[in-house]
């Protein structure tokens, strides 16, 4: 009991709240399911014979079948209508091999889903180490998947043949009795199938569970690590100090010295073409040199 205790001490059970255990957890119980629904099955069907002699008629003949539906073994007696005489007959088909199939994989896998339980709650960081442990339930995921596409697909389409083989009105088409004349044949009542449609049902759920597991056991593997990487950052440029640093002085052809535009009028042509005092009115129409007074008193 102590060492009980000190498992249950030492688990890690929080792994359970993330996808990887608790999708873990659903396959254990779909595969409890599956193989308990199907490998579990028994089930009957009731006919009537009643022949024109009331004395040789059986209103209750019982046909009994269970798993793994080897039908081609279960027989029973129907009246032959004839002086008392009854004929055996045997039912048809033999639908084992879909059967022991489908409850071989869902027995492995309720199988496996422990023993991988039992390493997430307490060997996790083992299971781990060097990505050894998360391979190896990748790989066994994958073929977990893909038998349990095949093992539901045929025992659904063996299910569809025991319907078939088990149906009376087929089975009343065997007795010999129920085509002469005056003899009347009928079901009674058809076998309960719920279980068996149950079975097919979870293995198909097992078979999505286990496929939607196969993303959260990759990515433990660390295979896709590298690419969910973010890219690296890259570098900023510093900002500039000054615009002087960074050329902007001296790619403005209008800056001076001082900072703005100032044009030199001394060396521009306002004084030599334009100047009031040199080149102006003085030397080409100024008043004092084109006969302009001079003063009053000298004209008069």
């Amino acid at each position: 009991m102590e060492i009980v205790n000190q498992l249950v001490a030492n688990g890690q059970f929080r792994v359970l709240k993330v996808p990887l255990g608790f999708i873990k957890v659903l396959e254990w119980v779909f595969a409890i399911f599956a193989f308990s629904t199907c490998g579990s099955y028994s089930g009957m069907f009731r006919m009537s014979v009643e022949c024109r002699n009331r004395s040789d008629s059986n209103l209750k003949i019982d046909v009994d079948f269970e798993y793994p539906f080897r039908l081609h073994q279960v027989y029973f007696d129907a009246p032959s209508c004839k002086r008392g005489q009854t004929d055996r007959y045997f039912l048809v088909g033999d639908y084992s091999s879909s059967a022991e199939f489908f409850v071989t994989i869902g027995v492995f896998a309720f199988l496996y889903s422990t023993a991988a339980l039992s390493i997430y709650v307490f060997a996790f960081e083992k299971y781990r180490e060097n990505n050894k442990g998360p391979l190896i339930d990748f790989g066994v995921t994958c073929v977990f998947t893909f038998m349990w596409l095949v093992s539901s697909a045929a025992w659904a389409k063996g299910l569809s043949d025991v319907k078939t083989a088990t149906d009376p009105e087929k089975v009343l088409e065997l007795i010999a009795a129920c085509e002469e004349e005056g003899n009347r044949c009928r079901e009674v009542h058809d076998p309960v199938m719920s279980g068996l449609n149950t079975s097919v049902v979870f293995g198909f759920l097992n078979l999505f569970v286990w496929a939607g597991n196969l993303w959260f056991v990759f990515k433990e593997t660390g295979i896709i690590a590298p690419f969910m990487r973010p890219p690296p950052a890259q570098e900023k440029q510093p900002a500039p100090e000054s615009y002087g640093q960074q050329g902007y002085g001296q790619q403005d052809p209008y800056a001076g010295s001082q900072g703005g535009y100032q044009p030199d009028y001394s060396q521009q042509g306002y004084n030599q073409g334009g100047n009031y005092g040199q080149g102006g009115y003085n030397q080409q129409g100024g008043y004092n040199q084109q006969g302009a007074p001079t003063s009053f008193s000298n004209q008069m």
